[in-house]
């Protein structure tokens, strides 16, 4: 393959044995001057939703100043270079009081789940698969949904009166059928660019320490010949991400297969949430480089999550610090987490802004949703839930803005405008009231 003053197909791949490699966006892909080379000066829009459990705090997290140039809040400091992608939204509410099944169950989809612990579970199609029908027929994934904790194990009822479906998944394709959350990186991985085989040979892979990128070498050289020198660089700064995670990766399987105290570990699951969280995001940010995917959900942790932070000196379980009744040193420990939390997600942001994507960056081409389904998590609340978009959205958002909106605002009026403005021609979500626009 050796291509000069020729335009490569944007879904190109490079195959291996066992191995196929999307491609990101290069300029050989479109001839110059043509229709088409204008047209990838606006690339195609991406959607990402990540959701935290038990809410922030609303003291920290509220921005005491509204408008735009507002004053960021203690936990959002961390996406101060952020400012100009960043959009908050306070006073919005979700439906139903209480428990952390509806928490997870309405957040994207803005319905009431029906009350049920059994099989008849009944909530409503979520934003991202709502958006996912409008911008994700073209690529090889049309979502991609991915958790920290693993959901699998949970059925029957998981908070009084509630299925564990409402609280194993944030994606829904329909009112009746909840998508499942993949948590192993490997998996996702594989996923993305192939390697299939049992269980026995991806261990031998892993212990050989090969990359799936040495299948796809020969290719890559031939490509590389006919590339310009701004392709080149922004091929090899594509395939060392892939590697780097691929590498990543290969770490955490051998720490945990030497592992012997903890045998029931799924292969492929870092040690640390820090490094398990950071490698999913980049995962994703590769997906969206690479045009697999256009929308991923991302359930950071688990509703009533038992996780301890030691590296934060949090030791008690996180759902036990979160009913903190008032107490001050609790409080201050869940300030800590969510400010840390932030700070993991910022970057993940810088990721997509340091990369280049026809006349921006994949930031400017993306909205990407934080929040969670309660505020103040002593008492699950369901008012004035933390609402954070941060990206252009490909010109659809503006940045450097706090919203404040009307007292009793549903959370289901501001994700009605964000499936408008990808396409989405419905007038209503959930529970939604009307459309409060960004």
């Amino acid at each position: 393959m050796f291509i000069t003053q020729m335009s490569l197909p944007r879904r190109t791949f490079l195959r291996g044995v066992g191995a196929t490699l999307a491609l990101p966006l290069l300029d050989a892909m479109v001839p110059a001057l043509s229709p088409t080379a204008r047209a990838a000066a606006t690339p195609p829009r991406r959607f990402g939703a990540v959701f935290v459990p038990m809410g922030e705090r609303p003291s920290h997290w509220t921005p005491k100043t509204t408008g735009v140039g507002f004053e960021l809040s203690p936990i959002l400091k961390p996406l101060e270079s952020f400012r100009d992608s960043i959009i908050v939204v306070s006073n919005l509410d979700r439906p139903l009081q209480g428990t952390h099944a509806v928490s997870t169950g309405t957040w994207l989809t803005g319905a009431a789940p029906k009350r049920t612990e059994a099989e008849d579970f009944l909530a409503g199609t979520s934003l991202d698969q709502i958006i996912a029908g409008q911008i994700g027929r073209d690529t090889v994934w049309p979502s991609i949904e991915i958790c920290t904790e693993n959901q699998t194990g949970y059925v029957g009822a998981c908070d009084v009166g509630y299925s564990c479906a409402y609280m194993n998944t944030i994606s829904w394709k329909s009112p009746t059928t909840p998508l499942p959350m993949e948590m192993n990186p490997r998996v996702v991985f594989e996923r993305m660019f192939g390697r299939p085989g049992s269980t026995a040979d991806r261990v031998a892979r892993m212990r050989g320490n090969r990359s799936i990128l040495d299948s796809v070498k020969r290719d890559v050289a031939t490509l590389e010949q006919g590339l310009g020198a701004r392709d080149r660089v922004r091929l090899d700064e594509y395939l060392e991400h892939v590697r780097e995670i691929e590498q990543r990766i290969q770490r955490a399987e051998q720490q945990v297969t030497t592992e012997v105290t903890v045998p029931d570990a799924p292969v492929g699951i870092p040690a640390t949430f820090e490094e398990h969280a950071g490698v999913m995001f980049d995962l994703m940010a590769v997906a969206y480089e690479a045009d697999l995917t256009r929308v991923f959900t991302f359930m950071l942790n688990r509703e009533a999550s038992q996780l301890v932070f030691p590296n934060l000196d949090i030791n008690e379980p996180w759902h036990h610090v979160s009913h903190h009744g008032n107490d001050p040193a609790k409080l201050a420990q869940l300030v800590k987490l969510n400010t840390w939390q932030i700070s993991l997600f910022g970057k993940f942001l810088e990721r997509l802004r340091s990369t280049p994507d026809g006349d921006g960056s994949l930031l400017d081409h993306s909205a990407i949703l934080w929040g969670s389904g309660m505020s103040d998590s002593n008492a699950h609340s369901p008012l004035d839930v933390p609402y954070l978009m941060v990206g252009g959205g490909g010109g659809r958002f503006k940045g450097n803005r706090h919203l404040a909106a009307p007292n009793g605002t549903q959370l289901s009026n501001v994700m009605l405008d964000v499936a408008q403005k990808f396409g989405a021609e419905i007038d209503h979500l959930g529970v939604s009231t009307g459309r409060f626009e960004l």
